[in-house]
């Protein structure tokens, strides 16, 4: 991009901003800017969460928040229907809707309808593409805004919006977009095989390793074996049926009653309730403490607390399941060795054995013995800590990616310079 040429503005649309579990689209929406890239937020929902993470506060571009429940805001969904009914492609998005309307019959897709028209009656003039998180509702309200009023779409993939999203949507969805990029080698396989050739590319996430810094940790000597120095293990995630939760409290309640440990939980989410009820059941509640949701001060401090890390990652019976979950990298990045399940893109980060361990999904007793060798084990630990450390900052880093992504936005390799970057 030529110098003092002004870069035409991107609108991003989310599911929901700010949320504190979705640290990775707040920290590419960051980098980007700050590589010239002028963006717009349009969010389909209201946040639910009471804090941010300080990456939020970083971010210049303004959020739109779309009418969440179209009954709320008549007169703005009539207003957008009444002037986007005259456009030429009115006709045409009618048909496209229609179509997918016939094939889910759903009250979501009425919304998606109206969320569009709303979206793309009140886009700026300097809106020159538009760009959907997840493949699912927030990529249809983007298609049809697209399709009315002909700007290019494109979109990033990541994992319940692959697994649990029909084919017939995907495939029309990637039809119709410039390009997708996802997360995982595993995503990528999946939606290149029902894309139209080189339609779908392949960025990791990556670690900001600047908000999450690596730190040499002292020799530890916990093994389990003193009641007043318990291993501290940490699990991340939201409380939903994908991370395996129950299964992590059942391989915990196999552990020999005489070993020492303790777990510390962050993450909100609806089953909480039910897990704690769990744990009472399976005798372990007094082990566990229940941090909620953290901002990413808190959460660093936990990273930095905790002796190693687990998550039981499933896959459900609707086919949701977690992509690469940014919790692991994060947790190498501060040298915490990892035990999780071979699932997605966890073997993609996580070598067995070598930088981590990993064990079948929803096997208690498999991940039990894993968690029991860690305990016991101080430098096993040490370890597979500093090999997924050497493996994050190596293989997975912000940089590569926001790279790639800068590209496909149009910002030229001179806009990073020209951002002060």
């Amino acid at each position: 991009m030529a110098a003092g040429t002004i870069c035409p503005r991107v609108a991003f649309v989310l599911k929901g901003y700010p949320r504190l579990s979705e640290t990775f689209i707040a920290q590419e929406i960051a980098a980007l800017e700050q590589r010239g890239l002028r963006i717009q937020i349009y969010s389909l929902r209201h946040p639910t969460d009471t804090r941010r993470h300080p990456v939020h506060d970083e971010i210049r571009a303004s959020v739109t928040y779309l009418p969440e429940y179209l009954h709320r805001e008549p007169a703005r969904v009539a207003r957008a229907w009444w002037r986007m009914r005259r456009l030429p492609a009115y006709r045409g998005l009618v048909r496209a809707w229609l179509r997918d309307l016939v094939r889910d019959r759903s009250a979501n897709r009425m919304r998606r309808f109206f969320q569009a028209l709303v979206l793309a009656n009140e886009l700026p003039a300097d809106i020159a593409r538009l760009h959907a998180h997840f493949l699912h509702t927030p990529a249809s309200v983007t298609r049809y805004a697209a399709l009315l009023r002909g700007l290019p779409w494109s979109g990033s993939a990541h994992a319940k919006d692959i697994w649990t999203s029909p084919d017939w949507e995907k495939r029309e969805k990637l039809a119709s977009c410039d390009w997708v990029v996802t997360c995982t080698a595993t995503n990528h396989a999946h939606l290149s095989g029902i894309a139209p050739a080189g339609r779908v590319g392949l960025v990791y996430h990556g670690l900001d390793t600047a908000r999450f810094p690596p730190v040499e940790r002292p020799p530890v000597s916990r093994d389990g074996s003193d009641a007043a120095a318990p291993v501290r293990i940490l699990s991340v995630g939201r409380l939903v049926p994908k991370k395996g939760f129950d299964t992590l409290l059942e391989a915990l309640a196999r552990l020999p009653a005489a070993l020492n440990w303790r777990l510390a939980h962050v993450g909100g989410g609806p089953l909480g309730k039910e897990l704690r009820q769990l744990a009472g059941k399976l005798g372990i509640a007094e082990r566990i403490t229940w941090h909620g949701a953290l901002d990413q001060p808190g959460l660093l401090t936990e990273y930095r607390d905790a002796d190693f890390f687990a998550l039981a990652c499933r896959i459900t019976g609707d086919g949701d399941r977690d992509g690469l979950p940014n919790v692991l990298m994060e947790a190498q990045s501060q040298s915490l060795a990892c035990v999780s399940t071979s699932i997605s893109g966890v073997g993609e980060l996580i070598l067995h054995e070598e930088t981590g361990i990993l064990v079948p999904p929803d096997s208690p007793a498999e991940l039990a013995r894993a968690i029991e060798r860690l305990i016991r084990d101080p430098q096993l630990r040490a370890r597979l800590g500093s090999a997924g450390r050497r493996r994050v900052a190596e293989q997975f880093s912000l940089d590569a990616g926001i790279e790639d992504l800068a590209q496909r936005f149009g910002l030229s390799t001179s806009a990073k310079t020209q951002a002060g970057v």
